[in-house]
């Protein structure tokens, strides 16, 4: 594939190229090697890197010819507004859908249900980036490195690894920021970031990667107790049906305690260690 032929891509798929290509060339692959794998020109790889680096996640948005800006957004500021809350209100059962935790395809069905707008799993990845709920760089950093065989004189029960188990990274976040700070302030109708407490709360986000990439997640107002720690790991294994070994990579240090008693004991169908700091 030449970078003309890369042109001819739609929007969506020639975003998920950069978004690959990009990736690779973070965790180490050449960027000779990428642009074999990918099928486009080493210097093809390299324009992506660079504007990666410069622009963060906007460089992967193809330019859209003949629109005024923010045109390009399918859902309005205050279709998004809307979505942020409704996320961060409850789990996805809560508004009727038929799901244990939020997922990209959750909020697409949502999206489509509420506003008639059909948006594909990549579009929700760049709204829960711009809204600042996940971030596509931690995501990449929190699979990196060993997998850990659990805390120093760790003995309780539910650290044993489960063979040929689902594995899943977790983190506790709490997004109140822009994610690139080089953005700058901005209009609240051009970034839903701007005043991130003062449109939702203190928000906390409960988060877990699969080996496929797929997110999980719970947000609410406030932080998260031992009890909905706990039950957003039922959730988890509810989602996936079958035994879960779970890594956690990111906790808050001022909720490190409740960490000597949480999670319960769930031996055969889930295994926690702890890859922290």
């Amino acid at each position: 594939m030449t970078g003309r032929d890369a042109r001819s891509l739609s929007a969506d798929a020639l975003e998920e190229l950069r978004r690959r290509a990009v990736a690779a060339v973070e965790a180490g692959v050449t960027r000779a090697e990428v642009a074999r794998l990918f099928g486009v020109s080493r210097k093809t790889v390299g324009a992506w890197v660079a504007a990666y680096q410069h622009k963060g996640d906007e460089a992967f948005r193809p330019r859209r010819r003949g629109r005024r800006p923010g045109e390009q957004f399918a859902l309005t500021a205050a279709q998004q507004a809307w979505l942020v809350r409704t996320i961060v209100a409850g789990p996805p059962e809560a508004c009727g859908l038929p799901h244990r935790l939020w997922t990209r395809q959750a909020i697409a069905e949502l999206v489509r249900r509420e506003f008639g707008i059909l948006i594909s799993s990549t579009t929700v990845s760049q709204y829960l980036t711009r809204w600042g709920l996940v971030e596509e760089r931690r995501l990449l950093e929190m699979r990196r490195g060993p997998v850990p065989s659990g805390r120093p004189g760790e003995t309780r029960p539910g650290t044993d690894w489960i063979a040929d188990a689902e594995v899943l990274w977790l983190a506790w976040t709490r997004p109140h920021t822009p994610v690139d700070p080089r953005r700058g302030p901005v209009a609240g109708k051009q970034n839903l970031l701007t005043g991130f407490r003062d449109h939702f709360g203190d928000v906390n986000l409960l988060l877990a990667l699969s080996q496929r990439g797929m997110v999980f997640l719970l947000a609410q107002r406030g932080a998260f107790d031992a009890r909905q720690a706990e039950e957003f790991l039922t959730r988890l294994t509810g989602q996936f049906g079958r035994g879960l070994n779970i890594v956690v990579r990111e906790w808050p240090v001022q909720y490190d305690e409740m960490l000597r008693d949480w999670p319960r004991p769930r031996p055969g169908l889930l295994s926690v260690r702890f890859a922290l700091g």
